[in-house]
């Protein structure tokens, strides 16, 4: 097989041609994995071959090695173990072989490919003299192609390997990173490379800048580079400054006081390079971003009566006024044809000064007003956009009492705006108005402001595309202030006098046939928004609104076999998707009500379901529609079961769709609730199904708590009838709630939590279903497991405030249903102080408060 020619065809024009030489070269990855690696990296070592070639054979072992799916990357690992270490040798020889080609993209997926099996071998301690060999590299040679090459494979090795299969060799490494970063290292590819790799070894290094003398080094070096003559290395400089200050904020103030405040200051004001100034910014967002967390971790302990873990030094309060200038100067460097889609100057300046507000607070409103005042109505468009946007930017931060009259004085002004010649302009104003919207309703006067601000927002549907959507952001904002809360019912709300007028303006804009700037997904969410929070006196125009979605849907189900190309067929999804969401809300909003069309309703659902062009977010829209429809409908769903329930079956046979499985787990409990006894004919296979996807390796994890809590639906529906389901549930239930997380690892640590919630409402369902029934001695046998499960959450530090409530609650069902029969567990010492830390602590909300007492009181029934 002649490997060259067929890496060759994979380049190819020739759609036939190509898609057959993949299919060639996958095929023989699968027979033959050894002699396929062999032959790939043959081909990328080899210095006659074109270098099209050779980075075509790179980048397919590489892929071979990594991948980003969980269960993916676990069966390449697994598979390149399997090789034979001498085969392996040779791949990882022909790679670091290859770092010496003057072939500078060739030397790069070197690289790369090198990075994929040390982010494999290193943390199982092999390939151990890899550090070395690169190291040796930089240090002992004056090939500079070489040493750039090598650099840049560390920085990859960095960036892809676990931080601790390094930290024994970060002195080794950092000497070596640190030496090519120098402002005296005369090639600055040579240099843009090492800073890059300083960069991805930040994490490991630790230790290293808890020693002053090597900090100081390396903050001297990082710094240097912020001067280089090369562009391209101040801009790596500044991301290396960007992480410094993510990792190490409690070590910075000596050098914010010597050097990175002049520095950054300067970077925002080059002229030379953009790149350079969006670095310079996201240096002080990203000190904003550290103080805002700091300060809500101080807020937090001074609730607790505790000294705060971290320093806080204030370092934005101390640079607005030197900082807010030139921000506010940068605000003014828009483009007039700007995509909203690539990130600018005026953009980071924009959001940078966001992050002051929410930093820095009342202080942000001295410098920034008076820019405001006197350029709102300047006649450069680019000014008063600007001040526009700062306005806009600093509304959350502040005080509201603070901001109350700024935004009371702007509003007609800004109300006004909205028929701005330039579009840029018209654009933020209608942001910014969603802004307060958003934050600062209160300054909305119904009878002052309402009429006009509405006025100009649906006029503004008539506008450009691009403003659209900032126009309908700011009527869901005022939907959503205004009206009643979600399940509340209200007669009346401010919004309701407009609300004919707001959405038959919408409903006219969505008939349009394109979706230019996403201008009609905007106003069907809006529309969306309108129907949720619309009070009682607007019901018959929601029904109006139902129906006009229905026969737009019906109409797209129509249209479905006229559909050829991929680029139709996305955008006839989205706009199905849009008329789904837009369905959902009416039926959530009408309840009952929407019983008279729900057959109508079904039959669309049921046929979009069973279509075979449908794609998966349609199915997630579909099943999220049938889910309002089960609550609103409840006992009468049943006669839509039957058609739906395989289709429900189908989704949860595919838990690599893994949000489409966690719906329809969902869907399973909605059913529950909906029909109660009435879904036991469906049990068998539903159960089989859930645990037959906790075993899976294939589906995400975020689904497993949901499957959990699904088991309490079932078993509270269908009572003493789970008994069948006991055992295989109770062994599942003790099998995750034997699951814990590593103390430091937090992401780990909510999920464990997330889990255990799972379980206990699990436990929860099956303790109520029971209770009361003939059959509830059944569940004494697994009375020990339980309370060893609670006695360990219990003892959890980390548990969280809503696992806290549903385990006090599950422990009061549990004295509630059983009595004297389980005295002797509820007599253990751990259950007075875990409801005494719930009713006392104020870690815990005023529901866990009351979750304990309740508790409290049916525990100390029970043990009497």
């Amino acid at each position: 097989m002649d490997v060259a020619n067929l890496l060759a065809h994979t380049l190819s024009q020739d759609q036939a041609l190509r898609e057959d030489a993949t299919q060639k070269l996958q095929l023989l990855a699968q027979e033959n994995y050894a002699q396929y690696s062999l032959m790939l990296i043959q081909q990328v070592a080899n210095d006659q071959a074109e270098d099209t070639i050779r980075m075509a054979a790179g980048l397919a072992l590489k892929n071979s090695l990594s991948a980003k799916e969980y269960t993916r990357k676990e069966e390449q690992t697994n598979r390149w173990l399997q090789v034979d270490a001498d085969t392996r040798n040779q791949v990882k020889q022909g790679a670091l072989l290859t770092l010496a080609t003057p072939r500078k993209l060739v030397a790069n997926i070197a690289g790369q490919l090198i990075a994929a099996i040390a982010e494999i071998e290193l943390p199982l301690q092999q390939w151990p003299d890899l550090i070395r060999i690169v190291l040796e590299n930089v240090t002992n040679t004056d090939n500079a192609a070489l040493k750039m090459a090598t650099l840049q494979a560390i920085g990859y090795v960095c960036e892809a390997t676990d931080p601790v299969c390094l930290q024994r060799q970060s002195n080794e490494i950092l000497t070596a990173v640190v030496q090519g970063a120098r402002k005296e290292e005369q090639d600055q590819e040579v240099r843009l490379a090492a800073i890059r790799a300083l960069n991805n070894s930040l994490e490991f290094v630790k230790e290293n800048f808890e020693r002053e003398g090597e900090r100081n080094f390396i903050m001297q070096v990082v710094c240097e580079a912020t001067q280089s003559q090369s562009s391209d290395v101040q801009v790596a400089a500044f991301e290396c400054l960007v992480r410094i200050m993510q990792l190490y904020y409690d070590k910075m103030r000596y050098y914010m006081e010597k050097a990175l405040f002049g520095l950054t200051v300067a970077g925002m004001n080059n002229q030379e390079d953009e790149k350079v100034v969006l670095q310079a910014i996201e240096f002080w967002s990203t000190v904003c971003d550290e103080e805002i967390e700091l300060k809500e971790e101080a807020l937090e302990a001074a609730e607790m009566g505790e000294t705060p873990e971290h320093n806080l030094y204030n370092f934005a309060e101390y640079a607005t006024g030197d900082i807010m200038p030139v921000l506010l100067w940068l605000l003014t460097k828009q483009e007039e044809d700007e995509d909203e889609d690539e990130w600018n100057v005026s953009m980071a300046a924009a959001t940078c000064l966001s992050l002051f507000a929410q930093c820095v607070r009342n202080n942000v409103i001295g410098p920034v007003v008076p820019f405001v005042e006197s350029k709102i109505q300047n006649t450069d468009w680019r000014y008063r956009e600007a001040a526009v946007m700062a306005f806009g930017s600093i509304l959350d931060g502040p005080d509201d009492t603070v901001l109350m009259p700024l935004v009371d004085q702007a509003l007609p002004t800004l109300i006004n705006m909205m028929t701005d010649p330039v579009v840029n302009v018209k654009d933020t104003v209608a942001w910014t108005l969603g802004r307060v919207s958003e934050l600062l309703i209160q300054c909305i006067k119904p009878d002052i402001h309402l009429r006009d601000l509405v006025s100009a927002l649906v006029l503004g549907l008539q506008d450009n595309p691009r403003i659209v959507g900032n126009c309908c952001w700011s009527l869901m904002n005022l939907a959503e202030q205004l009206g009643p809360a979600i399940g509340e019912e209200t007669p009346t709300s401010a919004l309701s006098m407009y609300f004919e007028g707001i959405s038959t303006a919408l409903l006219q804009f969505t008939e349009r046939a394109d979706n230019e700037s996403n201008c009609r997904t905007s106003a069907y969410e809006a529309i969306s928004s309108l129907v949720m929070f619309s009070a009682n006196d607007c019901i018959p125009m929601v029904q109006n609104i139902a129906l006009t979605i229905l026969d737009r849907l019906d109409q797209t189900i129509a249209m479905e076999n006229q559909i050829i190309g991929a680029d139709d067929r996305a955008e006839h999804s989205e706009l199905q998707s849009s008329l789904l969401g837009v369905l959902t809300n009416c039926i959530r909003r009408l309840s009952r009500d929407i019983a008279s069309v729900a057959d109508r309703i079904m039959t669309g659902l049921l046929h979009l379901l069973n279509s075979t062009s449908k794609q998966s977010t349609i199915t997630e829209d579909a099943f999220l529609a049938i889910g309002a429809m089960t609550s609103a409908l409840e006992a009468d769903f049943a006669r839509y079961a039957e058609p739906f329930v395989p289709i429900l079956c189908t989704a949860l046979q595919n838990p690599a769709e893994y949000q489409l499985c966690s719906i329809a787990v969902g869907l399973i409990g909605d059913l529950c609730r909906a029909l109660g006894e009435g879904v036991t004919v469906y049990c068998n296979t539903f159960m089989q199904l859930l645990v037959s996807n906790l075993q899976s390796p294939v589906l995400h994890r975020t689904v497993k708590p949901n499957i959990l809590s699904c088991f309490g639906d079932v078993a509270l529906a269908i009572g003493e009838k789970f008994e069948p389901y006991l055992d295989v549930v109770m062994m599942v239930l003790q099998q995750a709630g034997s699951m814990r997380a590593e103390k430091d690892n937090f992401e780990m640590i909510d999920y464990v939590n997330t889990l255990h919630e799972g379980n206990v409402e699990a436990y929860v369902g099956i303790v109520q279903g029971f209770s009361g029934s003939q059959k509830v001695a059944v569940l004494l046998p697994y009375m020990q497991g339980i309370f060893h499960f609670m006695n360990a959450l219990a003892l959890d530090p980390n548990r969280s405030d809503s696992l806290t409530r549903a385990l006090i609650g599950l422990l009061g069902d549990l004295a509630d249903a059983f009595g004297p029969q389980i005295k002797q567990f509820l007599q253990a010492e751990w259950i007075p102080h875990l409801l005494r830390e719930a009713r006392t602590s104020r870690h815990y909300g005023t529901s866990t408060k009351e979750t304990a007492r309740w508790a409290k009181e049916m525990v100390k029934r029970a043990a009497q």
